[in-house]
């Protein structure tokens, strides 16, 4: 029996389409952490400030409270979503820091500097 190109071509494209489908499974495990410190206008560690991470695509919002040395830790992040994410205390707030899903690290490390007042609604 002789094989033409005609007949390998539909073997090749399925073998393709296998390859891509288990390439993209597997990258879909692969979850993000984000962690960080929460630091004050002096850039010492903030215990106890609340962090906040939105997804941006559900609108879901995550918090954690820095521990006695400021450190903040989100992991089982979506990699394929963007995050917005910011620390505050009872008075102050940090900048918003944008985690995007284009970054393609597993761990972002991102310090967060409560320095400016919060905006009174």
């Amino acid at each position: 029996m002789k094989r033409t190109k005609a007949t390998l071509l539909p073997v090749a494209v399925l073998s393709g389409l296998l390859f891509v489908c288990a390439a993209g499974a597997l990258g879909q495990n692969e979850m993000r952490t984000v962690r960080g410190t929460v630091i004050d206008k002096a850039e010492n560690p903030l215990p106890s400030a609340v962090v906040h991470l939105k997804n941006v695509k559900t609108t879901d919002v995550r918090t954690y409270i820095s521990d006695s040395t400021g450190q903040f830790r989100f992991s089982g992040l979506d990699p394929n979503v963007d995050y917005e994410l910011h620390a505050e205390t009872d008075t102050l707030t940090s900048n918003t820091r944008t985690i995007s899903s284009f970054d393609s690290r597993k761990e972002v490390v991102v310090p967060l500097k409560v320095d400016h007042e919060k905006k009174k609604s």
